[in-house]
């Protein structure tokens, strides 16, 4: 079990194809702190919603990056995304037949907490994170 808490940070573009590298990573990185397979499923699928978000709706240039920060703090994992846009995130509701709009449903729904903030003086742009309880430890 770990003691101390470990993180591991990775930056992508803006690009479309960015939610798929980020899940392989965190697929990896699961793997090497022995995460359980359950809690893993969830955070790669939540990840995923979060950089497609933040590759779809950030302002700015494209050459800006998308920031993804996973922890592990006692008995939780925590992934954080960051990116240029300061407009904090707002679930909105999508019709039956809408192919967006249900990212901040499933984060809510499945996450055992999230939230976003600015990231504060002289940086710009957001961080939107949650946490999942890791049920029977890791590492």
């Amino acid at each position: 079990m770990i003691t101390q808490a470990v993180d591991i940070e990775w930056m992508f573009p803006r690009h479309p194809r960015s939610a798929g590298r980020a899940r392989v990573q965190l697929l990896r990185q699961a793997y090497v702190w022995q995460v359980a397979d359950e809690t893993t499923e969830i955070a790669v699928l939540l990840l995923s919603e979060l950089v497609t978000n933040a590759c779809r709706h950030a302002r700015g240039p494209r050459d800006r990056l998308v920031g993804v920060r996973c922890l592990i703090v006692d008995d939780l994992l925590r992934v954080e995304v960051t990116d240029a846009n300061e407009d904090l995130p707002q679930p909105r509701e999508a019709a039956l037949d809408d192919e967006a709009g249900r990212g901040l449903h499933l984060v809510d729904a499945l996450a055992d907490s999230w939230g976003a903030h600015l990231r504060g003086e002289g940086y710009r742009g957001k961080t939107v994170w949650f946490q999942l309880k890791l049920w029977g430890g890791a590492l």
